[in-house]
């Protein structure tokens, strides 16, 4: 007689409804850059096992980066519809966050997202996300067309730059960064702008509109060009050409700069402590058919061989600077990170500043809209290393409409270039060596 397979007394799960599983990992990734301070793009890979179609983790991306961006204001409807202020970490409030976005940003029809935010909660929350939800939608709910900043975050740099820059900074919230690309070959500028039906801002610079499919322009297989924010380009564009001088990158992955330094003809050793990140700086060079030495250490447990001619540490930062891109920032970044951060840029600055040669330039960038670790930090290290002056930028050696400051160094803020698209924020100053 044939056995018959036991029964599970456990029912099988019934799968989940089309839509649901991104809805789910947008849930999870919010809680895990809100509650846990997780960077986005890192916590996306984990938030979203399982969901392989890429339409969908682009959604799930899409989900949790607006309800960042536009946080405040989407508490700000929650609370004119409820009696009792629900807690900042309360499921039913991340729930019609999530649901509140995708119809207000994302164009997603009511109908489908509240259908797809309740079975996210159970039990009473349930009725009181499906009530909140439909009297916003009964209603007149809109979003501002500047999205509000979180309130420590205009009042922090309202205090360092003044009180427009929040207003500014909250209008290049909403504005979808222009694509810059770093040429090869600097003088296949004006052909390279023509047949990508771009800008140019600068020599060896196109500036493109907003682009979804880069693999698929001209000249990407070919290695003519990559993928670099304009005010990135800065650095590298003050050490010059390099003759076969020699350079060292410090902090040097993805490999924008070392790219643009190889390019100019340095000698250049590109290091980093992310192994994985080196990868893919050397992917880079060799679409680029350019070359580096690769070096994996840890910047303050590592020594070169010999001083270099110019030494370029784009240090470890807050990363203010490209909230536009990576608004969750904004909400992982406050003054005890800024300080921290801040001390260990102090600490990489002083032993690059050891391996340069008599003569040689020492170049300091972060991405970062915070004076701690841009202005502050060096006005600190010339006074307390006075063998080093700053060295201002040539005019040509800025792109077009970015001028230095009286103090000599390049300060980009949420204002500049707006007119044309924008740039990250940056602090940037070459020094040279007595």
């Amino acid at each position: 007689m044939a056995s018959v397979p036991p029964v599970s007394r456990y029912p099988a799960r019934a799968p989940e409804a089309p839509g649901l599983p991104a809805r789910r990992a947008a849930l999870r990734l919010l809680d895990a850059v809100l509650r846990r301070g997780d960077p986005l793009e890192i916590a996306l890979h984990g938030a979203s096992q399982g969901i392989v179609d890429r339409a969908d983790r682009a959604l799930v991306h899409a989900i949790a980066a607006e309800t960042l961006r536009h946080l405040p204001d989407l508490d700000a409807l929650i609370d004119s519809a409820t009696r009792n202020r629900l807690p900042d970490d309360a499921k039913a409030r991340m729930v019609l966050r999530l649901a509140l976005v995708q119809t207000l940003v994302l164009g997603t029809p009511p109908h489908a997202a509240i259908a797809t935010a309740l079975p996210l909660v159970d039990g009473g929350p349930r009725k009181l996300v499906h009530g909140v939800f439909g009297t916003l939608m009964r209603g007149t709910a809109t979003l501002p067309e500047t999205p509000t900043l979180l309130p420590e975050v205009a009042a922090r740099w309202a205090e360092q730059w003044g009180d427009a820059m929040p207003d500014e900074a909250a209008k290049a919230f909403v504005v979808r960064p222009p694509v810059d690309l770093s040429l090869r070959n600097v003088s296949e500028t004006a052909m390279w702008a023509e047949k990508l039906g771009g800008v140019s801002l600068a020599p060896g610079h196109v500036r493109l509109p907003d682009h979804d499919a880069i693999t698929a322009l001209p000249g990407f297989d070919d290695g003519a060009w990559w993928v670099q924010d304009l005010a990135a380009s800065i650095p590298a564009r003050l050490l010059g050409n390099g003759a076969g001088r020699s350079v060292l990158d410090l902090c040097a992955a993805p490999g924008g700069k070392t790219m643009q330094l190889a390019a100019a003809g340095w000698a250049v050793t590109a290091l980093d402590q992310s192994a994985k990140r080196l990868t893919r700086l050397s992917d880079n060079l060799s679409r680029v058919d350019l070359s580096a030495k690769v070096v994996t250490a840890d910047l303050r447990n590592w020594t070169p061989e010999a001083p270099a001619d110019a030494v370029l540490l784009d240090a470890p930062c807050s990363a203010t600077g490209i909230y536009r891109r990576h608004p969750d920032v904004l909400h992982r970044i406050g003054p005890r990170q800024i300080a921290e951060l801040a001390e260990l840029q102090t600490a990489l600055l002083n032993r690059a500043a050891d391996w340069v040669k008599p003569g040689g330039m020492l170049v300091y960038a972060t991405c970062s809209l915070e004076q701690a670790e841009g202005e502050e930090q060096i006005t600190r290290f010339l006074r307390k290393t006075p063998y080093f002056t700053i060295v201002p930028p040539e005019a040509d050696q800025l792109p077009s409409g970015i001028v230095a400051t009286p103090e000599g160094w390049v300060r980009t803020l949420p204002a500049t270039l707006a007119e044309t698209g924008g740039t990250d924020g940056f602090f940037i100053v070459r020094m040279v060596r007595a």
